[in-house]
């Protein structure tokens, strides 16, 4: 990766000339290609940087062996916060993209561990919410990540140092050990600490949503699919992992977050062809005390499944309406 900055960075004249002369040829205008090269060079850069910067810190840790102590976990979230905030800023200005946020303020939050649990959809909300929560809540996120992440060095690094979980899920295997792992990261979270998790286990697609309502058919959970069918915009959550997480955290307050405004990119097609965004991204938080949470399965099970219908019902109002674009919570 650092070699691959070097070469872009050297390369440049090149390939800005490139892009230039292709920008007028390529259908629907609006500098596609000047857009797209810009974002992936910054990408390029900003992993060469990072990566070297926790070489640095791996030395100066003992070569690791402090590496998870408090200090450099403070400095590796540093470095989260600065990555995100530049992706964030530079999304914002090269594809136009805004967000509008509705919900408690962050002061709301403070002095709380959290258990966030959000919906999945479009491409880059789960970065969007882990921008939110380290650079306007001022959070310490653990998130359950799927493993292709790994793919990218820095995330696989970086995040990797922290307290986070890579799985790859295992359906063969009944989801016992994804369920055991959720409940271990989620334990002894601190006040600034927030547990994430995608309930739903994926992005929403029409097939997806299919294929879920069919396992639960499959399972005789026939109730359980009446339910996925008259949901529009999400997935049938999986309870597995939100009940370990709540049962892991009893004192931790519950933050629901839904989204919407990308929903129809599902491929880099239409990512590609939607250039630049102009979109408003809408985020919904709740916050649900920790004492109002239900203590007993079956009423968890209940009480989730209630959320997710407003979810659902949310995304529904919000989807299709124009608002004046704003800025972060607060």
């Amino acid at each position: 990766m650092v070699l691959l900055a070097l070469l872009a960075v050297t390369l440049a004249p090149i390939w800005l000339i490139v892009l230039t002369a292709l920008s007028p040829f390529v259908p629907f205008g609006k500098w596609r290609p000047l857009r797209v090269g810009w974002l992936l060079l910054l990408h390029v850069l900003l992993e060469a940087g990072i990566l070297l910067a926790l070489l640095v810190l791996w030395v100066v840790s003992g070569f690791g062996w402090a590496i998870r102590r408090p200090a450099f976990q403070r400095t590796h979230y540093d470095i989260v916060q600065f990555y995100l905030s530049v992706l964030f800023r530079e999304c914002r200005r090269v594809l136009g993209v805004r967000v509008e946020v509705d919900g408690p303020s962050p002061a709301s939050y403070q002095g709380r561990p959290l258990l966030v649990f959000c919906r999945h959809a479009g491409p880059g909300d789960s970065f969007l919410l882990i921008h939110a929560l380290v650079n306007w809540y001022d959070r310490e996120p653990r998130i359950v990540l799927k493993d292709t992440l790994q793919w990218d060095p820095v995330i696989d690094v970086l995040l990797g140092r922290l307290p986070n979980r890579f799985i790859r899920p295992a359906p063969s295997q009944g989801g016992e050990a994804l369920v055991r792992q959720i409940g271990e990261l989620a334990s002894g979270l601190d006040d600034n600490d927030a547990f994430v998790i995608f309930p739903e286990g994926g992005n929403f697609t029409a097939r997806r949503k299919a294929r879920a309502i069919a396992r639960l058919r499959a399972d005789g959970l026939v109730e359980a699919a009446k339910r996925a069918e008259q949901l529009r915009y999400v997935l049938p959550p999986r309870p597995g992992g939100v009940g370990a997480a709540l049962q892991a955290a009893p004192d931790a307050d519950v933050v629901w977050v839904a989204h919407t405004g990308t929903d129809h990119l599902m491929s880099v097609a239409d990512v590609w062809h939607a250039l630049p965004l102009d979109q408003t991204i809408r985020m919904r938080w709740w916050q649900v005390p920790a004492g109002e949470v239900p203590e007993g399965e079956e009423e968890r099970l209940a009480w989730l499944n209630d959320w997710w219908k407003r979810i659902d019902d949310w995304i529904d109002e919000h989807r299709d309406v124009e608002r004046a674009p704003a800025g972060p919570p607060g």
